[in-house]
Protein backbone atom coordinates (compact mmCIF):
# COMPACT_ATOMS: atom_id res chain seq x y z
CA UNK A 1 0.00 0.00 0.00
CA UNK A 2 2.54 2.53 0.94
CA UNK A 3 4.51 1.17 -2.42
CA UNK A 4 1.43 2.34 -4.26
CA UNK A 5 1.13 5.95 -2.39
CA UNK A 6 4.77 6.38 -3.30
CA UNK A 7 4.56 5.39 -6.73
CA UNK A 8 1.25 7.62 -7.35
CA UNK A 9 3.09 10.63 -6.24
CA UNK A 10 6.35 10.29 -7.94
CA UNK A 11 4.69 9.13 -11.18
CA UNK A 12 2.75 13.00 -11.10
CA UNK A 13 4.37 16.28 -12.28
CA UNK A 14 2.46 18.13 -9.87
CA UNK A 15 4.05 20.32 -7.21
CA UNK A 16 1.61 20.27 -3.74
CA UNK A 17 1.85 22.26 -1.05
CA UNK A 18 2.33 21.14 2.64
CA UNK A 19 -1.70 20.98 3.29
CA UNK A 20 -2.46 19.21 -0.07
CA UNK A 21 0.20 17.03 0.28
CA UNK A 22 -0.77 16.18 3.80
CA UNK A 23 -4.37 16.24 3.16
CA UNK A 24 -3.92 13.75 0.31
CA UNK A 25 -2.27 11.50 2.91
CA UNK A 26 -4.76 11.72 4.98
CA UNK A 27 -7.45 10.51 2.85
CA UNK A 28 -5.28 7.33 1.42
CA UNK A 29 -4.57 6.54 5.42
CA UNK A 30 -8.18 7.52 6.75
CA UNK A 31 -9.54 5.57 3.96
CA UNK A 32 -7.54 2.29 3.98
CA UNK A 33 -7.23 1.81 8.01
CA UNK A 34 -10.34 1.86 9.22
CA UNK A 35 -10.86 -0.89 11.45
CA UNK A 36 -6.84 -2.12 13.03
CA UNK A 37 -6.11 -3.60 16.32
CA UNK A 38 -2.08 -3.03 17.69
CA UNK A 39 -0.39 -3.95 20.58
CA UNK A 40 1.88 -3.00 22.43
CA UNK A 41 3.16 -1.02 25.51
CA UNK A 42 2.01 2.16 26.69
CA UNK A 43 4.42 5.23 27.30
CA UNK A 44 3.66 8.99 27.94
CA UNK A 45 0.59 8.67 28.83
CA UNK A 46 -1.54 11.65 29.70
CA UNK A 47 -4.61 12.73 30.84
CA UNK A 48 -5.96 15.95 29.70
CA UNK A 49 -7.88 17.86 31.99
CA UNK A 50 -10.68 18.25 29.07
CA UNK A 51 -11.00 14.02 29.54
CA UNK A 52 -9.07 12.94 26.53
CA UNK A 53 -6.33 10.56 26.67
CA UNK A 54 -2.72 10.64 24.79
CA UNK A 55 -0.28 8.55 24.58
CA UNK A 56 1.88 5.96 22.58
CA UNK A 57 2.27 2.66 21.76
CA UNK A 58 5.49 1.31 21.17
CA UNK A 59 7.48 -2.31 20.57
CA UNK A 60 11.33 -2.60 20.39
CA UNK A 61 11.73 -1.76 16.67
CA UNK A 62 8.77 1.38 16.33
CA UNK A 63 6.24 3.90 18.00
CA UNK A 64 3.08 5.44 16.80
CA UNK A 65 0.92 8.04 18.62
CA UNK A 66 -2.93 6.88 20.14
CA UNK A 67 -5.24 9.12 20.77
CA UNK A 68 -8.54 8.18 22.99
CA UNK A 69 -11.13 10.77 23.58
CA UNK A 70 -13.22 11.04 26.85
CA UNK A 71 -16.54 9.41 25.73
CA UNK A 72 -14.72 6.38 25.31
CA UNK A 73 -12.10 7.12 27.87
CA UNK A 74 -14.78 7.27 30.27
CA UNK A 75 -16.25 4.15 29.68
CA UNK A 76 -12.59 1.99 30.63
CA UNK A 77 -12.78 -0.19 33.30
CA UNK A 78 -8.95 0.09 34.35
CA UNK A 79 -6.69 3.24 34.08
CA UNK A 80 -3.96 2.93 31.58
CA UNK A 81 -0.25 3.26 32.77
CA UNK A 82 3.18 3.72 31.33
CA UNK A 83 5.13 0.15 30.79
CA UNK A 84 1.41 -1.99 30.64
CA UNK A 85 0.89 -3.91 27.66
CA UNK A 86 -2.49 -3.25 25.58
CA UNK A 87 -4.29 -4.26 22.50
CA UNK A 88 -5.78 -0.63 20.78
CA UNK A 89 -8.64 -0.90 18.19
CA UNK A 90 -9.55 1.69 16.09
CA UNK A 91 -8.66 3.72 12.96
CA UNK A 92 -5.70 6.04 11.88
CA UNK A 93 -6.37 9.43 11.48
CA UNK A 94 -3.66 12.17 10.42
CA UNK A 95 -3.15 15.10 13.05
CA UNK A 96 -2.64 17.85 10.04
CA UNK A 97 -1.34 20.64 11.80
CA UNK A 98 1.68 18.31 12.97
CA UNK A 99 1.55 15.91 9.96
CA UNK A 100 1.36 12.97 11.89
CA UNK A 101 -0.80 9.82 11.96
CA UNK A 102 -2.11 8.10 15.08
CA UNK A 103 -4.46 5.83 16.47
CA UNK A 104 -8.13 6.81 17.12
CA UNK A 105 -8.61 4.12 19.54
CA UNK A 106 -12.58 2.95 20.11
CA UNK A 107 -11.53 0.18 22.34
CA UNK A 108 -8.44 -0.45 24.92
CA UNK A 109 -7.93 -3.88 26.54
CA UNK A 110 -5.06 -5.21 29.03
CA UNK A 111 -3.00 -7.93 27.22
CA UNK A 112 -3.65 -10.58 29.54
CA UNK A 113 -4.15 -10.98 33.33
CA UNK A 114 -0.28 -10.50 33.91
CA UNK A 115 -0.94 -6.84 32.79
CA UNK A 116 -3.69 -5.84 35.12
CA UNK A 117 -1.95 -7.66 37.81
CA UNK A 118 1.31 -5.33 37.23
CA UNK A 119 -1.24 -2.34 37.52
CA UNK A 120 -2.69 -2.80 40.23
CA UNK A 121 0.37 -3.79 41.99
CA UNK A 122 2.33 -0.10 40.85
CA UNK A 123 -1.25 1.58 41.56
CA UNK A 124 -0.86 -0.03 45.10
CA UNK A 125 2.66 0.89 45.59
CA UNK A 126 1.56 4.37 44.70
CA UNK A 127 -1.32 5.24 47.00
CA UNK A 128 0.84 3.46 49.89
CA UNK A 129 3.55 5.84 49.30
CA UNK A 130 0.81 9.02 49.78
CA UNK A 131 -0.77 6.93 52.98
CA UNK A 132 -3.96 6.25 51.72
CA UNK A 133 -3.63 2.75 53.65
CA UNK A 134 -2.37 4.10 57.02
CA UNK A 135 -4.16 2.74 59.94
CA UNK A 136 -3.78 6.47 61.45
CA UNK A 137 -6.45 7.14 59.09
CA UNK A 138 -9.17 4.63 59.42
CA UNK A 139 -12.26 5.49 61.04
CA UNK A 140 -13.92 3.07 63.94
CA UNK A 141 -17.15 1.47 62.69
CA UNK A 142 -20.30 2.74 64.88
CA UNK A 143 -21.48 0.52 67.24
CA UNK A 144 -25.35 0.56 66.68
CA UNK A 145 -25.53 2.08 63.54
CA UNK A 146 -29.69 3.38 62.40
CA UNK A 147 -28.85 3.64 58.91
CA UNK A 148 -26.14 1.45 56.28
CA UNK A 149 -25.63 2.62 53.31
CA UNK A 150 -25.05 0.17 50.83
CA UNK A 151 -23.31 0.23 47.43
CA UNK A 152 -23.50 -2.50 44.74
CA UNK A 153 -25.63 -3.89 42.09
CA UNK A 154 -29.41 -4.27 43.10
CA UNK A 155 -29.51 -7.21 40.92
CA UNK A 156 -26.67 -9.28 42.59
CA UNK A 157 -26.16 -11.79 44.93
CA UNK A 158 -24.57 -9.07 47.36
CA UNK A 159 -27.24 -7.39 48.09
CA UNK A 160 -29.32 -10.07 48.62
CA UNK A 161 -27.00 -12.00 51.08
CA UNK A 162 -26.49 -8.41 53.01
CA UNK A 163 -30.19 -7.68 53.15
CA UNK A 164 -30.64 -11.70 54.43
CA UNK A 165 -28.29 -11.44 57.26
CA UNK A 166 -29.08 -8.02 58.37
CA UNK A 167 -32.85 -8.94 58.67
CA UNK A 168 -31.93 -11.99 60.47
CA UNK A 169 -29.32 -10.13 62.80
CA UNK A 170 -31.14 -6.64 63.42
CA UNK A 171 -34.16 -6.22 61.45
CA UNK A 172 -34.73 -2.80 62.84
CA UNK A 173 -31.83 -1.43 61.05
CA UNK A 174 -32.62 0.67 58.09
CA UNK A 175 -30.79 0.06 54.48
CA UNK A 176 -30.29 2.21 52.03
CA UNK A 177 -29.31 1.13 48.32
CA UNK A 178 -27.09 2.85 46.41
CA UNK A 179 -27.47 0.90 42.65
CA UNK A 180 -24.22 1.07 40.25
CA UNK A 181 -22.49 -1.01 38.05
CA UNK A 182 -20.04 -3.18 39.88
CA UNK A 183 -18.10 -4.32 36.73
CA UNK A 184 -17.10 -3.09 32.68
CA UNK A 185 -17.01 0.21 31.55
CA UNK A 186 -17.81 2.93 33.87
CA UNK A 187 -18.35 1.08 36.73
CA UNK A 188 -15.88 2.93 38.62
CA UNK A 189 -17.15 6.22 38.29
CA UNK A 190 -20.50 5.56 39.52
CA UNK A 191 -19.26 3.58 42.54
CA UNK A 192 -17.20 6.83 43.41
CA UNK A 193 -20.20 8.86 42.63
CA UNK A 194 -22.14 6.59 44.85
CA UNK A 195 -19.82 7.55 47.59
CA UNK A 196 -19.91 11.47 46.88
CA UNK A 197 -23.61 11.28 47.50
CA UNK A 198 -24.12 9.53 50.55
CA UNK A 199 -20.96 11.75 52.07
CA UNK A 200 -22.76 14.95 50.42
CA UNK A 201 -26.62 13.11 51.80
CA UNK A 202 -25.28 12.27 54.85
CA UNK A 203 -27.97 10.24 56.10
CA UNK A 204 -25.94 6.90 57.10
CA UNK A 205 -23.87 6.00 59.75
CA UNK A 206 -21.71 3.39 57.96
CA UNK A 207 -21.60 1.99 54.23
CA UNK A 208 -20.99 -0.94 52.85
CA UNK A 209 -19.27 -1.30 49.08
CA UNK A 210 -18.50 -4.40 47.37
CA UNK A 211 -20.41 -7.01 45.05
CA UNK A 212 -19.98 -11.00 44.83
CA UNK A 213 -16.95 -12.90 43.57
CA UNK A 214 -15.84 -12.86 39.83
CA UNK A 215 -12.39 -12.80 37.98
CA UNK A 216 -9.78 -10.10 38.33
CA UNK A 217 -11.42 -8.19 35.63
CA UNK A 218 -14.85 -8.12 36.98
CA UNK A 219 -13.52 -6.95 40.16
CA UNK A 220 -11.32 -4.26 38.66
CA UNK A 221 -13.76 -1.61 39.32
CA UNK A 222 -12.95 -1.75 42.91
CA UNK A 223 -9.09 -1.42 41.89
CA UNK A 224 -9.41 2.02 40.31
CA UNK A 225 -7.65 5.10 41.95
CA UNK A 226 -10.77 6.98 41.12
CA UNK A 227 -12.84 4.93 43.67
CA UNK A 228 -9.68 4.55 46.25
CA UNK A 229 -9.53 8.63 46.40
CA UNK A 230 -13.33 8.59 47.27
CA UNK A 231 -13.25 5.97 50.09
CA UNK A 232 -10.37 7.36 51.49
CA UNK A 233 -12.30 11.05 51.32
CA UNK A 234 -15.01 9.44 52.84
CA UNK A 235 -15.98 11.22 55.79
CA UNK A 236 -18.66 7.91 56.71
CA UNK A 237 -16.65 5.04 57.64
CA UNK A 238 -16.79 2.51 54.62
CA UNK A 239 -16.60 -1.27 54.76
CA UNK A 240 -14.92 -2.98 51.64
CA UNK A 241 -16.43 -6.12 50.70
CA UNK A 242 -15.58 -7.37 47.64
CA UNK A 243 -15.32 -11.01 45.99
CA UNK A 244 -14.52 -14.19 47.99
CA UNK A 245 -12.35 -14.43 51.21
CA UNK A 246 -9.09 -15.27 48.94
CA UNK A 247 -9.84 -11.81 46.95
CA UNK A 248 -7.92 -8.52 47.92
CA UNK A 249 -8.66 -4.80 46.21
CA UNK A 250 -7.97 -1.67 46.22
CA UNK A 251 -10.58 -0.74 48.20
CA UNK A 252 -9.92 -3.16 50.49
CA UNK A 253 -6.31 -1.62 51.77
CA UNK A 254 -7.92 1.80 51.47
CA UNK A 255 -11.15 1.36 53.87
CA UNK A 256 -11.91 1.84 56.97
CA UNK A 257 -12.61 -1.98 57.51
CA UNK A 258 -12.06 -4.88 54.87
CA UNK A 259 -14.83 -7.68 54.97
CA UNK A 260 -13.77 -10.74 52.63
CA UNK A 261 -17.20 -11.36 51.68
CA UNK A 262 -20.78 -9.64 51.37
CA UNK A 263 -22.00 -11.41 54.03
CA UNK A 264 -19.49 -11.05 56.28
CA UNK A 265 -19.75 -6.78 55.93
CA UNK A 266 -23.55 -7.68 57.43
CA UNK A 267 -22.34 -9.40 60.17
CA UNK A 268 -19.60 -7.21 61.04
CA UNK A 269 -21.35 -3.73 60.77
CA UNK A 270 -24.34 -4.81 63.20
CA UNK A 271 -24.61 -6.76 66.58
CA UNK A 272 -27.33 -9.86 66.48
CA UNK A 273 -30.47 -8.63 68.41
CA UNK A 274 -29.62 -11.43 70.78
CA UNK A 275 -26.76 -9.92 71.31
CA UNK A 276 -28.41 -7.12 72.16
CA UNK A 277 -31.02 -8.21 74.56
CA UNK A 278 -28.63 -10.05 76.57
CA UNK A 279 -26.51 -6.96 77.02
CA UNK A 280 -29.84 -5.22 77.82
CA UNK A 281 -30.85 -7.36 80.23
CA UNK A 282 -27.60 -8.24 82.00
CA UNK A 283 -27.60 -4.24 81.82
CA UNK A 284 -30.90 -3.80 83.79
CA UNK A 285 -29.49 -6.65 86.06
CA UNK A 286 -26.63 -4.90 87.12
CA UNK A 287 -28.48 -1.58 87.54
CA UNK A 288 -31.50 -2.91 89.88
CA UNK A 289 -28.65 -5.05 92.11
CA UNK A 290 -27.03 -1.80 92.47
CA UNK A 291 -29.73 0.14 93.38
CA UNK A 292 -31.15 -2.90 96.20
CA UNK A 293 -27.29 -2.81 97.49
CA UNK A 294 -27.48 1.38 97.57
CA UNK A 295 -31.42 0.61 99.14
CA UNK A 296 -30.22 -1.85 102.13
CA UNK A 297 -27.12 0.52 102.81
CA UNK A 298 -28.85 3.80 102.80
CA UNK A 299 -31.73 1.67 105.22
CA UNK A 300 -28.72 0.22 107.47
CA UNK A 301 -27.54 3.78 107.92
CA UNK A 302 -30.56 5.51 108.96
CA UNK A 303 -31.42 2.59 111.38
CA UNK A 304 -28.20 3.32 112.68
CA UNK A 305 -27.92 7.09 112.85
CA UNK A 306 -32.24 6.49 114.65
CA UNK A 307 -30.20 4.26 117.58
CA UNK A 308 -27.14 6.63 117.83
CA UNK A 309 -26.50 9.19 120.94
CA UNK A 310 -25.77 11.82 118.75
CA UNK A 311 -29.42 11.87 116.76
CA UNK A 312 -30.96 11.71 120.38
CA UNK A 313 -29.25 14.57 121.86
CA UNK A 314 -31.04 17.24 119.65
CA UNK A 315 -33.90 16.93 122.36
CA UNK A 316 -31.39 17.10 125.31
CA UNK A 317 -29.94 20.26 123.37
CA UNK A 318 -32.69 22.18 122.94
CA UNK A 319 -33.86 21.77 126.67
CA UNK A 320 -29.97 22.96 127.64
CA UNK A 321 -30.47 26.15 125.34
CA UNK A 322 -34.09 26.71 126.54
CA UNK A 323 -32.83 27.04 130.06
CA UNK A 324 -29.69 29.30 129.12
CA UNK A 325 -31.94 31.35 127.22
CA UNK A 326 -34.37 31.76 130.23
CA UNK A 327 -31.34 32.52 132.42
CA UNK A 328 -29.57 35.19 130.10
CA UNK A 329 -33.62 36.55 129.85
CA UNK A 330 -33.08 36.97 133.59
CA UNK A 331 -29.69 38.51 134.00
CA UNK A 332 -30.91 40.94 131.20
CA UNK A 333 -33.70 41.99 133.24
CA UNK A 334 -31.68 42.42 135.63
CA UNK A 335 -29.28 44.31 133.92
CA UNK A 336 -31.70 46.68 132.51
CA UNK A 337 -33.20 47.11 135.84
CA UNK A 338 -29.62 48.10 137.25
CA UNK A 339 -28.90 50.26 135.08
CA UNK A 340 -32.49 52.38 134.88
CA UNK A 341 -32.12 52.49 138.65
CA UNK A 342 -28.17 54.12 137.96
CA UNK A 343 -29.54 56.02 134.97
CA UNK A 344 -32.49 57.72 137.35
CA UNK A 345 -30.17 58.68 140.10
CA UNK A 346 -27.71 60.33 137.57
CA UNK A 347 -30.36 62.07 135.82
CA UNK A 348 -31.82 63.38 139.59
CA UNK A 349 -28.52 64.36 140.34
CA UNK A 350 -27.91 66.45 136.97
CA UNK A 351 -31.56 68.64 137.49
CA UNK A 352 -30.10 69.33 141.28
CA UNK A 353 -27.24 70.78 139.33
CA UNK A 354 -29.09 72.52 136.50
CA UNK A 355 -31.88 73.83 139.20
CA UNK A 356 -28.83 75.33 141.49
CA UNK A 357 -27.44 77.28 138.67
CA UNK A 358 -30.67 78.63 136.97
CA UNK A 359 -31.12 82.36 137.17
CA UNK A 360 -34.63 82.39 137.99
CA UNK A 361 -34.17 80.55 141.00
CA UNK A 362 -31.65 82.63 142.25
CA UNK A 363 -33.91 86.13 141.26
CA UNK A 364 -36.63 84.11 143.72
CA UNK A 365 -34.23 84.66 146.62
CA UNK A 366 -34.07 88.31 146.48
CA UNK A 367 -31.11 88.76 144.14
CA UNK A 368 -31.27 91.18 140.58
CA UNK A 369 -29.47 91.33 137.53
CA UNK A 370 -28.53 94.32 136.13
CA UNK A 371 -28.42 95.04 132.31
CA UNK A 372 -26.95 97.87 130.44
CA UNK A 373 -27.88 97.57 127.10
CA UNK A 374 -27.83 93.77 126.22
CA UNK A 375 -24.98 93.51 128.45
CA UNK A 376 -25.43 91.96 131.89
CA UNK A 377 -23.39 94.96 134.43
CA UNK A 378 -21.58 92.14 136.53
CA UNK A 379 -18.81 94.74 137.62
CA UNK A 380 -19.63 98.24 139.20
CA UNK A 381 -16.95 99.71 137.49
CA UNK A 382 -18.66 99.11 134.30
CA UNK A 383 -21.38 101.79 135.21
CA UNK A 384 -20.90 105.41 135.40
CA UNK A 385 -23.20 108.31 136.27
CA UNK A 386 -26.20 108.76 133.58
CA UNK A 387 -25.72 105.65 132.37
CA UNK A 388 -28.82 104.09 131.77
CA UNK A 389 -29.35 100.65 133.30
CA UNK A 390 -32.22 97.75 133.28
CA UNK A 391 -32.94 95.65 137.04
CA UNK A 392 -34.07 92.78 136.60
CA UNK A 393 -36.06 90.98 139.42
CA UNK A 394 -38.04 87.32 139.18
CA UNK A 395 -41.80 88.82 138.62
CA UNK A 396 -40.61 91.65 136.11
CA UNK A 397 -38.08 94.39 134.86
CA UNK A 398 -37.36 98.14 136.19
CA UNK A 399 -35.58 101.00 134.02
CA UNK A 400 -32.96 102.78 136.22
CA UNK A 401 -30.23 105.62 135.86
CA UNK A 402 -27.20 105.68 137.62
CA UNK A 403 -26.62 108.57 140.01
Amino acid sequence: MFEYIASAFMNTQKTFTVSELTRRIKGVLETSFTNVSVEGEISNFKRHSSGHLYFTLKDEGAQVSAVMWRGRASNLFFTPQDGMKVVASGKITVYEPQGKYQIDVVQLQPRGIGELQLAFERLKQKLSDEGLFDAGHKKPLPEYPERIGIVTSPTGAAIQDILNILSRRFPAVEVILRPVKVQGEGAAKEIADAIKDFNKLGNVDVMIIGRGGGSLEDLWAFNEEVVARAIYNSKIPIISAVGHEIDFTIADFVADLRAPTPSAAAELVVKHQSEIIEYLRNFCYNIEQDIKNIITSQKDRISSLLHSYSFNRPIDLVRQYSQQVDELNRQLHHAALHSFSFNRQELNSLQKRIASVNPSAVLERGYAIVYKGLTVADRANKLHPEDAIEIRFHDDKVPAKVQ
